[in-house]
């Protein structure tokens, strides 16, 4: 029998460790596909903490009703390798995963929004992911063609372009009228850099502490580029732009919201997708005053992960740098991921 080969999670806030199965066979609806590319996502680095940071020192736990040995990773692309009798695919097909998959019963669900599940079943965050040789899927409706992309940018945009993606439609009225702000220029930021290039008709600005990150960012487009830990930046964004009307806070701190908030012109908007942690405040009356809007999304449907791939493969440039490495190294990714080290995005190949 063909073994499954992982990097798993054996225990909270412990490095992963292969771990080797028979590989699962896949009954009803279910498809197994075999990885050939899985994302690093920083939320992975979460479910290895098995916490989420909140305010003041207070931490959400994550870890209750998920067994060990987990397997990490929601960016993947692979093959198809076999199917259950009620899963019309055929084997051999090249395929990006969606893996926000939720019950499919709920009001969510039956809306569209399955990744606001609230039983969700997403894929290396509930039920086991990438990190290893094949993943089981539910069914085929979560399988997407992305041919002509690469295997890389396929699996990473199911999260990281997605939630940019995703984050940026609900900007689409006040992009209109003016540069969007993205703050933080990690994976998703580079990603939303580059979604934005093609969905907006003026190049956004962006913002991050590193220097490197920022070049890279005007290099592939930005139209400037600030230091938010320099006391002069919101002002120097205000100059530049007169008060932005959107912007993406794609680190979801303290510090990143502060400053996305103190760069609005009024009546503007900020989209929050990151998970960092920290806490938020402000005078109630700021909100009918600046007639300002706070909204959290969280990664993005099916429906959009089909408009995305649409985009692009339609010909709208993701320049992302994609430094691939061994599933071997997945530990050393995150590593890396968790130090700040990594530019675009870290894939793990099989």
């Amino acid at each position: 029998m063909t073994k499954l080969r992982r990097q798993s999670l054996v225990a909270y806030g412990a490095p992963l460790c292969e771990t080797v199965v028979d590989c699962p066979q896949p009954t009803g609806s279910e498809v197994l596909v075999r990885v050939e590319r899985c994302g690093v996502c920083h939320s992975d680095l979460h479910v290895q903490d098995g916490y989420f940071k909140l305010a003041a020192d207070k931490k959400l736990d994550i870890s209750a009703g998920r067994a060990l040995p987990f397997t990490l990773g929601h960016e993947i692309a692979g093959v198809v390798e076999a199917s259950g009798p009620q899963a019309d695919i055929a084997p051999g097909r090249k395929v990006a995963v969606y893996p926000w998959i939720g019950c499919g019963e709920c009001r969510a669900c039956r809306h569209g929004d399955e990744n606001l599940c609230t039983e969700a079943r997403h894929l290396g965050v509930a039920v086991d992911g990438g990190y290893a040789s094949h993943v089981v899927v539910p069914h085929p409706r979560y399988l997407l063609d992305y041919a002509p992309l690469s295997p890389a940018l396929a699996g990473a945009l199911m999260c990281s372009g997605l939630t940019a993606y995703a984050a940026l439609r609900r900007l689409a009225d006040r992009a209109a009228r003016g540069p969007v702000l993205l703050v933080g220029l990690g994976g998703v930021g580079m990603m939303g850099l580059a979604l934005a290039r093609a969905m907006c008709e003026t190049a956004p600005v962006v913002a991050d502490i590193d220097a490197g990150k920022r070049a890279a960012a005007l290099a592939a487009g930005a139209a400037a580029a600030f230091d938010p830990a320099d006391p002069g930046a919101r002002k120097a964004v205000l100059a530049a732009t007169g008060g932005v009307y959107g912007v993406c806070d794609f680190v979801g701190s303290e510090a990143s919201l502060g400053f996305a908030v103190g760069a609005l012109a009024k009546g503007g908007k900020v989209v929050v997708t990151g998970l960092l942690g920290g806490g938020f405040s402000t005078a109630v009356a700021m909100f009918p005053l600046r007639a300002m809007t706070i909204e959290g999304t969280l990664t993005g449907t099916l429906a959009e992960a089909q408009e995305l791939l649409a985009i692009v493969r339609g010909g709208a440039t993701v320049p992302v740098p994609m430094t691939e490495r061994p599933l071997r190294e997945a530990q050393a990714a995150l590593d890396d991921l968790r130090a700040g080290r990594v530019v675009g995005r870290a894939v793990l190949t099989m």
